[in-house]
């Protein structure tokens, strides 16, 4: 099966996870996509099995006379709760001619150079678009397929010389849970690589150190007919504290390097809302400096008000990778060496969020991130290039050889 049939195959599954639910894994259609590669890996010829957290793990002995480094490749099974992911329906563009190309006609839907740039590399390129209406799942199928294809390729070829190689594919990585029951011992892995970036060709070794910072907000509700001077909105305290936080550090007014703080969800009424935020920083110091900008408005309002106004609980999430992988400098340069073999310029790029090799670093497992050929993740705009999802399976067969 070619990569990118792999990867309509298993867009078919809608695997969100939920941040809402209690379960793990977050919902049951990852453990249906799980079972589903289990069977495939086993076809394969590899030894593999789904524990009770939905983790399917793989491994393909060593076929050399000595002793190397096993290596892990990484891919997560669920999709973003941003965009449906119900009913995805792909559609390919073939040979794109970098014009714009009308998702979904009735609504009006196009995706456009103009607006999404990275399409003027893509042009001659085959695409895989949505209709418009849902995510397509490339984040993270797309590596979950690179992955199955080089299986598929060792098993095809016996010739091919490698080491022991593991294969893990988790669940709930979006809602940052993607690690939490992962069993280290079963993995037994030295390294490990995942395959969740963007552009081919990338490699990503470090990303933000990254919190969360939930709030409650405790108004004075009263008859809006005799409130002079004694409602007090608790939707407006919300507002009030947002604006605390510096304007200039929201997403939308940064890049490259740069932190933010993320209003993410805003629920509530007069007596009572909740907010939600995520904070964001390469920097542990500049991250640290946030998290009391946070805890500053707090105790502002609560002295400006004279009562329990604002409640604040921040939890960090996951660090900054690469203080760890500056350790082991040999991963680094072997993608990147493996990157250039494939015919590819490497592109170093700091990951503006996180991914499952964030936390696995920390875990003890130095894991840098690689680029898979899918673009606009997280929404109905979400594209891959089937050209792409084909180099980086050659990046991975480079880079496995590299350990040998």
């Amino acid at each position: 099966m070619k990569t990118f049939e792999r990867l309509i195959q298993y867009t078919k599954y809608n695997t969100q996870s939920d941040e809402k639910s209690t379960s793990f894994p977050s919902t049951r259609n990852q453990l249906v996509l799980g079972n589903e590669l289990v069977k495939e890996l086993i076809s394969l010829g590899v030894n593999a099995s789904i524990d009770d957290y939905g983790y399917v793990i793989g491994k393909i002995a060593s076929n050399i006379d000595h002793e190397v480094k096993t290596i892990a490749l990484f891919a997560h099974m669920d999709t973003s709760p941003d965009a449906s992911g119900e009913d995805v329906t792909p559609r390919i563009i073939r040979q794109y001619d970098g014009s714009d190309i009308i998702l979904n006609e009735d609504k009006n839907i196009i995706l456009s150079p103009k607006q999404f740039p990275s399409l003027n590399d893509n042009k001659g390129h085959d695409l895989i678009v949505t209709n418009g209406l849902t995510l397509l799942g490339a984040d993270d199928k797309a590596g979950l397929a690179e992955i199955m294809t080089f299986v598929e390729f060792i098993h095809a070829n016996p010739e091919f010389k490698h080491g022991e190689i593991v294969v893990c594919f988790t669940p709930d990585e979006e809602v940052g849970r993607g690690t939490d029951f992962i069993n280290m011992n079963s993995l037994g892995a030295d390294v490990g690589y995942t395959m969740d970036g963007s552009r081919v060709g990338e490699i990503a070794f470090e990303n933000f150190n990254a919190a969360s910072a939930s709030l409650k907000f405790n108004g004075v509700s009263v008859h809006p007919g005799g409130a002079k001077n004694t409602m007090i909105n608790s939707v407006f305290l919300a507002y009030e504290f947002d604006s605390l936080l510096p304007k200039y550090m929201r997403p939308e007014t940064t890049e490259k390097y740069e932190g933010f703080n993320h209003l993410t969800n805003i629920h509530g009424h007069t007596e009572f809302t909740e907010v939600k935020y995520i904070i964001r920083n390469h920097s542990k110091d500049l991250f640290e400096k946030q998290k009391i900008d946070f805890l500053n408005a707090q105790a502002f309002m609560k002295q400006k008000y004279g009562y329990n106004v604002c409640e604040l609980t921040i939890e960090d999430s996951y660090y900054n990778m690469r203080e760890i992988v500056d350790q082991h400098k040999e991963i680094v340069d072997f993608a990147i060496e493996a990157i250039k073999e494939a015919g590819l310029t490497p592109i170093i790029e700091p990951i503006r969020g996180g991914t499952d090799g964030a936390r696995l670093t920390y875990m003890g497992l130095p894991c840098p991130n690689l680029g898979t050929g899918g673009y606009n993740y997280h929404g109905p705009y979400e594209y891959a290039s089937i050209q792409e999802m084909d180099l980086a399976v050659e990046v991975i067969k480079k880079l496995v050889q590299k350990f040998i």
